[in-house]
């Protein structure tokens, strides 16, 4: 890092802050989110004058609901920041996820986070558990999840890392290839604050599986279900990672020599589930990480390859712009973009209070800068 980025407390801010601006510049009221041409995006982002001309407000720059459940997570994570009982956390975080659904009028929630928030019981013991689902392998697990890294961002805090962000996403998406999307969002932004190489995030990925896998077998539930539905998850991140030479962690990742918006919406489409890149567990952490490898520090070209394309563009979007926001701050990005995005102040305030209780002010220096 050098000395002209903004200190690690306000990089929390600037993360939480990015996070809503790449939800509402990939989702754009819905029109973004579902359109299949990433040129026909690119073409109406010229048509508006460019990405620094947008000014990123309301009405039509509104944040869907990957921005209203990532504040959910985050604020849950807060209140329950002085207590040492996981449960009480699990349960402060369903009845997070069943208050934040009353806000999502024209923000289109999926359908997996609906029924899953129905499910939730938060005022009796185990009322965040709901039964396995063979179709919970959707992305709204994973985008909700980044602050999770915010809260536990040291090597030492990984076991409470994988047993918070896999409970959080099989609140709604119990199904591994869902959940475990959840694990990379916290798991990449945990290494961006400890300013691991990029390119060894993704082999830390699968050599952390394995302990969340003996994470479920020490709860006892539902792990026949997550054991048979397990190894897709992993396949697709090894077979990425090979397509970019990065399976050993140390090499630099290889990119086609052109590689425009055509050829990448080509890639989205090939790692996604069913044509649609970034909607499921494993391929909208795995599209953002290629953006924000790709991108090396220039937010427009970030913005390029994680919002505007062909896939889910907001849920990769909200993920790519929040490791961006941890990594380089938000001096680089233009003001009209982040100054009047929709809840601000709460991401902000979000971001430092993550801050706080990550590193408490004795036991870091940083926190006196």
């Amino acid at each position: 890092m050098t000395s002209s980025l903004p200190c690690l407390r306000d990089r929390y801010a600037h993360a939480m802050i990015l996070s809503g601006v790449g939800d509402a510049l990939g989702y754009k009221n819905g029109d973004w989110e579902f359109c299949h041409s990433g040129e026909k995006i690119f073409k109406e982002l010229q048509d508006l004058g460019g990405l620094k001309k947008i000014t990123v407000k309301l009405p039509k720059w509104n944040v869907s609901d990957d921005t209203v459940m990532h504040l959910a997570t985050g604020e849950a994570l807060i209140k329950s920041s002085n207590q040492n009982d996981q449960q009480k956390l699990f349960l402060t975080l369903a009845q997070a996820y069943k208050e934040c659904m009353r806000d999502m009028a024209g923000r289109a929630p999926g359908n997996t986070c609906k029924m899953g928030t129905s499910q939730l019981r938060p005022l009796v013991p185990n009322g965040y558990k709901i039964p396995f689902n063979p179709r919970g392998g959707g992305c709204g697990a994973a985008m909700r999840a980044m602050c999770i890294g915010l809260r536990y961002p040291r090597p030492e805090q990984l076991n409470e890392l994988i047993a918070v962000s896999v409970e959080s996403g099989r609140m709604t998406h119990h199904n591994p290839t869902g959940f475990l999307g959840s694990l990379a969002t916290a798991l990449f932004t945990s290494y961006a604050v400890q300013e691991k190489p990029v390119r060894s995030w993704g082999r830390g990925l699968l050599d952390t599986l394995p302990l969340a896998f003996q994470y479920i077998e020490s709860t006892g539930y539902c792990v026949k279900e997550n054991q048979e539905a397990w190894d897709y998850f992993k396949t697709q991140w090894e077979k990425y990672l090979k397509t970019r030479s990065l399976e050993d962690g140390l090499s630099d990742p290889v990119f086609p020599q052109e590689y425009g918006f055509k050829e990448r919406d080509a890639f989205v489409k090939s790692v996604s589930f069913s044509g649609w890149g970034g909607s499921s567990g494993h391929d909208a952490p795995m599209i953002a990480y290629d953006a924000y490898l790709g991108a090396a520090g220039d937010w427009t070209e970030l913005c390029y390859r994680s919002m505007f394309h062909a896939g889910d563009s907001d849920s990769t979007g909200v993920i790519a712009a929040c490791w961006f926001g941890v990594t380089y701050g938000i001096n680089s990005v233009p003001e009209k973009n982040h100054k009047h995005v929709e809840y601000r102040d709460r991401l902000e305030k979000v971001g430092v209070q993550l801050y706080d209780c990550a590193f408490p002010v004795e036991s870091t220096p940083e926190a006196k800068q």
